[in-house]
């Protein structure tokens, strides 16, 4: 009987010096919170999708498709220290009538902008994507696990930047993006 109260005091203090601990570790992010929200993520409207034809623009004669389906992200900084940044994208890919490899490398980039003013970085990034078995839709989503953005001083927030996401395209596939041109697509699964 004794071990068992032993026991059982044993884990009551495990519990209360957990608690304790999980309450120290909460003070410590409320007291290093992040000024103000994360940067604003955007995906470019003109490059948020990406047809590739072979031959005329015309449903028959596309090769791949791709679309970026949904951006998500986290961030955190404090003090004066540069905002870290993680993000998700996640990808729909596509095989048309004229795709003819099985496996194909799609291109997209990440650019860290000043908000509406200029650059300040951008990186691009390959995607293979595999059709297998005659698959001819794949979803993935792509992890870029460390964005660092520095800032000038420490009331400077996460608002006075923007990440913007989208594919790297062709001039060709911008002018057909910005056309407003639609393939309507068959229900595929």
């Amino acid at each position: 009987m004794n071990k068992i109260l032993a026991g059982a005091l044993f884990a009551a203090v495990m519990v209360s010096t957990a608690c304790s601990s999980n309450a120290n570790k909460l003070a410590k992010q409320a007291k290093e919170a992040n000024p103000a929200p994360c940067p604003n993520i955007i995906v470019l409207s003109d490059a948020a999708r990406l047809i590739e034809f072979d031959g005329e623009q015309r449903l028959d004669d596309v090769a791949y498709s791709g679309e970026i389906i949904d951006v998500t992200m986290s961030c955190r900084y404090f003090g004066d220290r540069p905002i870290e940044m993680s993000i998700d994208v996640d990808f729909a890919f596509g095989k048309g009538p004229k795709g003819a490899d099985g496996q194909k490398i799609f291109k997209y980039f990440v650019a860290v902008t000043r908000k509406d003013i200029e650059v300040i970085a951008k990186k691009e990034f390959l995607v293979p994507v595999d059709f297998k078995e005659d698959r001819i839709v794949v979803t993935l989503t792509e992890e870029i696990d460390k964005i660092v953005i520095p800032r000038k001083a420490e009331e400077t927030s996460g608002l006075n930047f923007e990440i913007i996401v989208g594919f790297a395209l062709t001039s060709k596939q911008v002018i057909y993006n910005r056309s407003g041109k639609s393939l309507k697509f068959p229900n595929m699964q």
